[in-house]
């Protein structure tokens, strides 16, 4: 088996061009494989199908490799099979639907409430266009909001009397959510400008652009970006950590994870646990607490 890993990385180097180091992390990668398959008595590249492949990339998971690792050693089987194919050495490619386990998605960053302080003081009250980026972030901070939710808020979606929102998630799903004074007041100064942006008696929209239509996701991404700049803060800031921040402080202050999980529209608790940094015993800690019959015995 040997001598084809040789013709392979010779192939490398002479037609593809790949740098030494390249080459010796292709051999790495199939060595490894092969030593695998040697443990099971493989003497054949031919003799490889789906399930040994799969179990190699299981293998590697369960001692701990990365899956960016994982992925790339996959990625080195299925070339080093192409090149097989081509060859005439074998018939099929057993890599081909072989997916390493999905890499960790990092959390999402957070800043602290000073920093949301000083993002959403309102310099000109008389600039409209400030005034209602300053109604859109306090909103989003305020309700937990994902951006979609907010662009599709319509003037019938809030009632600023009881501090009420409802929002359209994920799934179609609504959610009924309240929200601060601060947002409300915000919103309040906005609404008393936006008739000087409405074009159209029939526009249901709450926010709107310039231009007078339903403002978008991107036009929302942008003006965040002037906030931080007019707030001269130096910190990265999107809708979306304003988001996770909103579902930082709440657990900071509550440390009701439930109910969180509700403001956020996760399905899933386990999602919410995640998105907030809690470790599962903190969560082991909360369902015990709350659940009548998940008392364990001491």
């Amino acid at each position: 088996m040997t001598e084809y890993l040789d013709h392979f990385i010779q192939m490398l180097r002479s037609e593809k061009y790949y740098s030494p180091h390249t080459c010796s992390n292709y051999r790495r990668d199939l060595d490894l494989f092969q030593g695998y398959l040697a443990a099971r008595n493989i003497d054949s590249w031919e003799a490889v199908n789906y399930n040994l492949v799969s179990g190699y990339a299981a293998q590697r998971h369960r001692q701990g490799r990365k899956s960016r690792t994982i992925q790339r050693e996959l990625s080195s089987i299925r070339s080093f099979y192409q090149f097989l194919i081509r060859g005439g050495w074998v018939a099929q490619n057993p890599a081909l639907e072989v997916r390493a386990p999905k890499t960790d998605k990092p959390l999402p960053k957070t800043c602290d409430a000073e920093t949301i302080d000083r993002l959403l003081q309102l310099s000109d009250d008389s600039d409209g266009l400030q005034v209602r980026d300053v109604a859109i972030f306090e909103l989003v901070y305020s309700a937990g909001l994902r951006l979609a939710e907010l662009v599709n808020i319509d003037l019938d979606d809030i009632d600023l009397s009881q501090q009420h929102l409802i929002v359209t998630g994920k799934g179609n799903k609504t959610r009924h959510l309240p929200i601060g004074s601060k947002a409300v007041a915000a919103v309040r100064r906005w609404l008393k400008m936006r008739r000087d942006y409405c074009r159209d008696t029939n526009q249901t929209a709450l926010f709107l652009s310039k231009q007078g239509k339903r403002i978008s996701r991107r036009n929302v991404q942008d003006r965040l970006k002037a906030l931080i700049r007019r707030q001269a803060l130096d910190q990265h800031l999107s809708p979306h950590v304003l988001r996770h921040s909103f579902a930082t402080h709440m657990l900071e202050s509550s440390s009701d994870l439930r109910a969180v999980q509700e403001l956020l529209g996760h399905v899933n608790i386990a999602t919410t646990q995640v998105y907030t940094h809690l470790d599962f015993q903190h969560l082991a800690r909360v369902y015990d607490a709350a659940h009548p019959r998940a008392r364990r015995k001491s």
